[in-house]
């Protein structure tokens, strides 16, 4: 179903690519835009138990193309150290291949204090509130990843 790398050598293994989706506070989201163009988003977000969390505005280009197709693809980069005098570069990251659900209501409300702990940790409290003042104005977005790839240049 999913192409193998062709560079196998330089595969990640798995317990790497959830480091590196763990550490990472932002990655490229990719899902269908219109008139079938790609459409590549930053998005800050949270890795947890097999899946991408993030949340933004309740109406949008990312959530248009979710509805769309909800099967969508997220890119980390963690290294891209270009080395000139040897035509190489050295980078690390990793792609997710998953299918995104849109939340709502009470559904979405483990997820975005989950959000808030990981970006503002010692604001619990004052997250708290300026969640449930904008509870209406935002959803939360959860793919369930598929498959799992990452890739190291040396």
């Amino acid at each position: 179903m999913f192409r193998e790398m062709r560079r196998g050598e330089n595969a990640l293994p798995r317990e790497e690519i959830i480091g590196m989706l763990e550490k990472a506070t932002n990655g490229v989201l990719a899902v269908s835009g219109d008139n079938d163009y790609p459409y590549a988003v930053p998005v800050s977000y949270l890795y947890s138990n097999n899946q991408i969390i993030f949340h933004c505005a309740t109406e949008g280009h990312k959530l248009d193309g979710i509805r769309k197709n909800p099967k969508v693809s997220f890119c980390v980069v963690e290294r891209d150290l270009i080395v000139p005098q040897e035509f190489n570069t050295l980078f690390r990251s990793a792609i997710a291949f998953g299918t995104a659900k849109v939340l709502s209501g009470e559904e979405k409300r483990p997820y975005i204090q989950a959000l808030a702990q990981k970006y503002a940790p010692a604001f619990e409290e004052a997250a708290n509130k300026y969640i449930n003042s904008d509870w209406d104005g935002f959803v939360v977005v959860v793919i369930d990843i598929d498959h799992l790839t990452g890739k190291a240049g040396n």
